[in-house]
């Protein structure tokens, strides 16, 4: 296994960086790019592990996926075109792998048998399974000491009108993809508003697609045509360099994140630092490709503690372990409801953040749907010896991140989860080599034999 080794520094930051493209829509361009006929380029695909499983599996159908220079080019054979794969299909870690291509194997005529790691493997497919069910699907989940496998029998839907009683936007897509791979009405509807990169993308793509408020209605039909897109930068990622650079002690520190996703979806994590005092600016604001976009720079801040509250949490759900960085270093208590899915992510994240946050003297209450963190205000952190990831890569990130302004050097266990979504997060953590000077965190990467971990 391997770790991370964090040794705080207390240079000025200060720079400019882009960060990959934006992993939800780096899989959905992907798979619409799939039923879409003509040839579609991708510039600034996030190529972590959780995109490139998504792509293996449309190869194993018959698309074409390569990568030509900087972009990738994604030729279709048609929806009659698609072949059985005699094999399984591979996952990984990504649960959006496997919830959406769930749903676009519903409409296909035949087979399709789908496993992810340990960690997939114990997350919940229920609420996708029963939905896709009922359009006509045939689904079965069959767990044995190999892991847990997924086998659709598609083809042969009828239009569904579905009233989510949660909001999701991986439920929301899968739903989707069904429709437009079993060419069938599908209209949903959430409580709260969750990711709408289907529904931009989907438009771009030519389906005839309607959002009225809360409701999303795709017509059967719906022909997409190949397109050009360019991947905005993930605000996921950009979210563990906007809170070093929030946390970092110097004043002079200034960091300027470039080509920035400011979905409205997905921008929760903004509202959140700037309710606590964070200096943030937007600049350049613009469209790309039906996403709008912007360039955010970063300032250190006296932060203090607020209530996060359920409303917010489909906006952020991602980057609650980050927040809770931002918290840990606050003045007061931040609180934070409503978030009970994360139990179900990569690992159950709140009590990841119980167990982990006290070990750089941050105290912290665990509730059923989130947590309350007393912020150490103008205390610095600890650091620990020892620091658990449990296989969650923004739990292994975050911690790094708390890690970069504590007392002491802290070493971050299992930390090859970090691939999953941010294959180049130790690179810009340690070399954070820009035109202005560079990132001043001491990151040393290390083989773990098994005794360490005992």
């Amino acid at each position: 296994m391997k770790s991370y080794t964090v040794t705080p520094t207390t240079k000025v930051l200060r720079g400019i960086i882009e960060v990959a493209g934006d992993k939800s829509i780096s899989h959905r361009a992907l798979i619409f790019g799939a039923l879409a006929t003509g040839s579609t380029t991708i510039q600034n695909m996030l190529e972590g592990e959780d995109v490139l499983c998504t792509a293996e599996i449309l190869k194993n159908l018959g698309v074409t996926v390569v990568k030509i220079k900087n972009s990738w080019k994604v030729v279709s054979p048609g929806l009659e075109g698609f072949q059985p794969f005699k094999g399984v299909h591979y996952c990984g870690n990504s649960g959006t792998t496997l919830r959406l291509m769930t749903g676009f194997f519903s409409g296909l005529p035949f087979s399709s048998t789908l496993t992810g790691d340990a960690s997939l493997n114990k997350r919940p497919m229920g609420r996708v399974i029963e939905p896709l069910t009922s359009l006509g699907a045939k689904i079965t989940e069959d767990k044995n000491e190999k892991g847990r496998f997924i086998t659709v029998t598609g083809g042969h839907l009828h239009k569904g009108n579905f009233s989510l009683k949660i909001p999701s936007a991986q439920l929301k897509t899968a739903l989707l993809l069904a429709g437009l791979t079993g060419n069938v009405d599908i209209k949903v509807k959430e409580p709260l508003k969750s990711r709408d990169h289907s529904e931009r993308m989907l438009k771009a793509f030519g389906a005839k697609i309607k959002v009225k408020g809360l409701e999303v209605l795709l017509a059967s039909n719906s022909k997409l045509k190949a397109q050009k897109l360019i991947v905005p930068g993930d605000i996921s990622s950009a979210a563990f360099f906007i809170v070093a650079a929030l946390i970092n002690r110097q004043e002079k520190t200034t960091l300027t994140l470039e080509n920035i996703g400011i979905n409205p979806t997905r921008v929760g994590i903004l509202e959140v630092l700037k309710k606590m005092g964070a200096k943030i600016q937007l600049k350049n604001k613009r469209l790309v490709c039906g996403e709008p976009v912007a360039d955010l720079v970063v300032k250190p801040s006296k932060l203090k503690g607020v209530t996060v509250s359920q409303k917010l949490i489909p906006s952020l759900i991602d980057e609650i372990p980050i927040i809770s960085v931002a918290a840990s270093v606050a003045k007061g208590v931040t609180k934070i409801r409503g978030a009970e899915e994360l139990r179900v992510k990569e690992t159950d994240r709140i009590k990841a953040l119980i167990n982990e946050l006290p070990k750089f003297g941050v105290k912290v209450k665990e509730y059923p749907d989130g947590l309350d963190i007393i912020g150490l205000g103008d205390s610095q952190p600890t650091g620990s010896p020892e620091v658990v990831s449990y296989g969650d890569h923004r739990i292994a990130m975050s911690m790094a991140v708390l890690a970069s302004i504590s007392q002491n050097p802290s070493k971050i266990q299992n930390t090859e989860c970090v691939a999953t979504s941010f294959p180049n997060f130790r690179d810009l953590m340690e070399k954070w080599d820009f035109r202005f000077g560079k990132f001043n965190v001491n990151f040393c990467m290390e083989e773990l034999v098994e005794s360490d971990l005992i």
